[in-house]
């Protein structure tokens, strides 16, 4: 399969969409809108209405640009392709995520009573089951992926890695998703606990099976 085809134009549209929404609700926004929310999922922090709904379609449309245009620089680029299904799907899934938080975001602006702490913990917790379901399928390369010295080193070591990996974060999106209905402070805490644990897992079990591949 194709890195490029026309199913690109979907992202492009959907971020198009994001920005018009953000571009509608401008004039009905205070000056100031809600950009941060503390552990206890009280907003602690604020951006100008102007900044705040025109720079983040930015951020998304570069975001996107740049998981799509660092592939073609990739020396495995073929490898990629044999996944290219599953990498448009993470890209669209991450845009939907972010653009999703955006108009939270500005719907707290508005005044909408928002659990912003269950919303983009439940979110997370979506996109690592994505991940756990792509892992397996990747194929070495540079740019995507779990990429540790042994696994760039061995092809073995990054398909065993690979393996264990989406079995971990399948595992870890089960645990947010159930941590994302806890009290805020206990969601952030389970969330940090559980990112550190698993890349240090990864770590460790890619290092153990390059040195059983060395032995």
């Amino acid at each position: 399969m194709k890195l490029y085809d026309k199913k690109e134009i979907l992202p492009i549209v959907l971020i198009l969409v994001i920005a018009a929404i953000g571009a509608y609700l401008y004039p009905q926004l205070p000056e100031l809108v809600p950009s941060h929310w503390g552990i206890n999922g009280e907003i602690d922090g604020w951006a100008n209405r102007t900044f705040a709904v025109f720079f983040f379609p930015v951020l998304i449309l570069g975001l996107y640009l740049m998981m799509s245009f660092l592939p073609m620089m990739d020396p495995h680029r073929s490898n990629i392709e044999s996944f290219a299904g599953w990498y448009f799907g993470f890209k669209m899934a991450l845009i939907v995520f972010l653009g999703s938080l955006y108009l939270l975001t500005l719907g707290a602006g508005l005044g909408w009573k928002i659990n912003i702490s269950f919303c983009v913990t439940l979110g997370i917790a979506v996109l690592f089951a994505f991940i756990g379901l792509a892992l397996p399928k990747m194929r070495k390369n540079y740019m995507i992926g779990i990429r540790l010295p042994w696994t760039l080193h061995s092809e073995v070591v990054w398909n065993k890695t690979h393996q264990f990996g989406g079995r971990l974060f399948l595992a870890l999106a089960i645990v947010v998703a159930i941590a994302s209905f806890l009290p805020a402070v206990w969601t952030f805490g389970t969330l940090m606990a559980g990112i550190f644990l698993l890349l240090a897992i990864l770590v460790v079990y890619s290092y153990w099976q390059w040195r059983k591949l060395e032995k």
